[in-house]
């Protein structure tokens, strides 16, 4: 059977609490006790390094995607097991998903919500059925989750679509859930109809 692939979206900056670092370090580490693959964007600054960092320390295979404008910008990390350097960010996010079995955004910036919810827009259009994780570190999406269950009472989401959304404040279970998740999704659609 093969190995698991996890996607881990997170910010290119560190954040200003120390438990943000150690979530990724807990996930990264995770990962390769596991026996999975990290497929994450490629820098080697913020989260991003410390979630590769550990992964790779614990053995794990881990690719990097990012394109040659943010090379400089978020410090592509040349350490890995495959990098690769692409022309946009569309490219990038497609690559990504189809290398991934199951989805999960540690705390970040706007890249870091435009990945998730992209990733979660194609799972509610039906484009994939991998799942998809919320680490909330130290209650750093409150008021995400907040604003979302918002959305749904004023009837612009259905439970149906946050319920997607697996949300937990402990990594390892997470990511245990997401491996059982995973195990039961179907082969990946066509990303490129996106």
């Amino acid at each position: 059977m093969r190995a698991l692939s996890l996607c881990v979206y997170c910010g290119s900056r560190p954040g200003d609490l120390p438990a943000y670092a150690d979530a990724a370090r807990a996930v990264g580490a995770e990962i390769g006790r596991r026996g999975w693959q990290l497929v994450y964007g490629g820098g080697r600054a913020g989260l991003m390094g410390v979630v590769a960092d550990a992964a790779l320390a614990a053995g794990a295979p881990v690719v990097g995607v990012i394109p040659q404008s943010l090379m400089e910008r978020e410090l592509g990390h040349r350490g890995l097991t495959e990098l690769h350097v692409v022309d946009t960010m569309h490219q990038r996010k497609t690559m990504m998903a189809e290398r991934s079995d199951a989805f999960l955004a540690l705390p970040g910036g706007i890249g870091t919500f435009e990945e998730l919810f992209e990733a979660w827009t194609w799972r509610q259009l039906g484009y994939h059925d991998k799942p998809l994780g919320l680490l909330n570190v130290a209650g750093y999406y409150d008021a995400l989750l907040g604003f979302l269950q918002h959305s749904r009472e004023r009837g612009f989401m259905a439970s149906s679509q946050t319920d997607l959304l697996q949300v937990d404040t402990d990594p390892l279970a997470l990511v245990d859930r997401l491996g059982a998740l995973a195990s039961l999704a179907t082969a990946p659609d066509d990303y490129g109809r996106i």
